[in-house]
């Protein structure tokens, strides 16, 4: 048995950043698409997951006391982190005050019986040649500080054409009064905590229940480039006519994602 942590300044409140970031791409032959879920499972294998978990480890001033990694056969990959408290040092950050997080700064906080958690998916349609990267990053916390100042440089860290994030506050708190505190923060919106070019490049919805502590926020890319979703060799030839078509097939799974349903082909508008 593991000796007991010794817990400081404990806060019942359990704070949660759930979010699922999409890269879209388009692989036209079998080839180039087996080659498509190498190249992620490479780039993106439980080593390099660790190394970004650790960074946000180091971001939120947080202790590693657990790292669970594992790598997926045929693809993907998951990581699992324990973390915990850390003493608090000086420190400029309000973090009452909603406002982005930074990239790479560390910030030093309260933390409790806390973790991170990232599971990857690769997949690729089997026959209009469109591969989605999907990961899925939970990072739960007791504490004085929300999780939603990791959020910026995990968006940064992944190709994000497609951003859904989830955050609530759960339990409760009390003050030393014994009154009880459902949230120790005010929040309107997940996007105060986006940067300004984060915010530029993204078209928005929020949908917020305020009176359950709530938030959620749908993020979706506005430039779109198609060069910049061609995966493979064989995608360099394409005809004008193929490149509309892939063109469409790209978009339409984008607002497929970002809406979260089925959409006709001939209900998309270009």
């Amino acid at each position: 048995m593991n000796s007991k942590l010794k817990l400081y300044g404990f806060n019942n409140l359990t704070k949660t950043l759930s979010f699922n970031i999409y890269d879209i791409s388009y692989a036209e032959t079998h080839e180039d698409q087996q080659a498509y879920i190498r190249y992620i499972d490479e780039v993106y294998d439980a080593e390099r997951l660790t190394q970004i978990l650790t960074a946000v480890v180091d971001i939120i001033g947080a202790n590693i006391l657990n790292i669970a990694r594992q790598d997926y056969d045929p693809q993907g990959a998951s990581v699992t982190i324990l973390i915990s408290e850390q003493p608090v040092a000086e420190t400029d950050v309000d973090y009452d005050t909603e406002s982005p997080g930074p990239l790479r700064d560390t910030i030093l906080a309260h933390l409790d019986k806390s973790h991170i958690t990232v599971h990857t998916y690769p997949e690729v349609h089997p026959v209009e040649g469109i591969a989605t990267f999907r990961v899925d990053i939970d990072v739960s916390t007791c504490g004085v500080i929300s999780p939603l100042k990791a959020l910026n440089y995990l968006i940064h860290q992944f190709d994000s054409d497609i951003v859904t994030v989830d955050y609530r506050v759960r339990g409760f708190t009390r003050d030393v009064e014994g009154k009880k505190l459902f949230i120790d923060h005010e929040i309107n919106s997940i996007q105060n905590y986006l940067s300004k070019d984060t915010r530029t490049n993204y078209q928005m919805m929020d949908v917020n229940v305020y009176q359950e502590n709530l938030f959620h926020t749908k993020m979706l890319l506005k430039d779109f480039v198609l060069e910049n979703y061609l995966f493979g060799d064989a995608t360099n030839n394409l005809s004008d006519q193929q490149r509309e078509k892939v063109s469409a097939s790209l978009r339409h799974e984008m607002l497929e994602i970002f809406y979260g349903r089925n959409i006709p082909k001939n209900k998309i508008s270009n």
